[in-house]
């Protein structure tokens, strides 16, 4: 596919958007990058919307949890046995994703996109402990929550191509206690990790545009910084972000599947 100005820039700023995203709220990379790609940008193969952003998506949260680790709000011996797990299940799922149609494939993940803006619509905040800690003491329970969800939300993140971060962030709340704040930056190294995952099995197999991927590193990278900034300064608006991010991804999975069911009755 040529690249002409018009699509750098909209790689660029779809880039910029996907990297905002991440330093913000700590998820929505991928969520917002697949479609992007194939509806703005205009990919033309699903799968290679996902290998190149999962690409971008690992490349730009790496960018921002450098940000976070100075900011002191990551966990690192969560992050570190919540993203082990969780990447042996993203190789596991980006075999089963890549079986799939990129149509049906596309129309799985609307239907993943509606249902996670619905979940962070009406999911309760829960009590924080901004102190939890991964030592021997704790480990007893912990530790088999975190591989538990870690290994679930890794196979789903492969499968769709995502880094997870929607999921990762209430995962590591629900199996710690975590305070979102520091959840936001743990996930961060989720994201990276189940992101090279993901993109090493698409690039694998030939699924990578190596340019794409590029420009929307480059984007990401001055997003990142953004939305980390906008993260430190918003901690008190939190919630009422996360609802109207919820009603935009909620809108674009709609339309998603009504355009993969659309096309899948034309077809048959």
């Amino acid at each position: 596919m040529p690249l002409g100005l018009l699509p750098i820039s909209l790689l660029l700023g779809s880039g910029a958007l996907v990297g905002a995203t991440l330093g913000l709220i700590g998820g929505g990379g991928s969520v917002l990058a697949v479609p992007l790609l194939i509806y703005l940008v205009g990919v033309p193969s699903t799968h290679v919307a996902i290998g190149s952003s999962a690409v971008a998506v690992a490349a730009n949260a790496a960018w921002g949890l450098t940000t976070h680790a100075r900011m002191g709000t990551v966990k690192w011996p969560c992050a570190l046995v919540f993203g082990s797990a969780g990447v042996a299940g993203a190789f596991a799922g980006a075999a089963l994703g890549k079986q799939l149609g990129g149509t049906e494939l596309l129309a799985l993940f609307g239907v993943v996109m509606i249902g996670i803006g619905a979940y962070m619509l009406f999911a309760r905040p829960r009590p924080a402990n901004d102190n939890v800690r991964l030592n021997l003491e704790s480990a007893r329970h912990l530790l088999p929550r975190l591989l538990l969800i870690g290994a679930g939300v890794g196979l789903f993140s492969g499968f769709f191509g995502i880094g997870g971060g929607f999921l990762i962030v209430p995962g590591l709340m629900l199996a710690t206690g975590m305070g979102l704040q520091n959840a936001i930056g743990t996930s961060l190294f989720a994201v990276t990790a189940f992101g090279a995952a993901t993109a090493l099995s698409y690039a694998i197999s030939g699924y990578v545009d190596w340019r794409i991927a590029t420009m929307l590193i480059a984007g990401g990278a001055v997003g990142i910084l953004f939305g980390t900034w906008a993260n430190v300064r918003l901690t008190d608006h939190k919630r009422a972000l996360s609802m109207v991010f919820a009603c935009l991804v909620i809108g674009a999975g709609v339309y998603i599947v009504a355009s993969g069911v659309l096309s899948l009755l034309a077809t048959s």
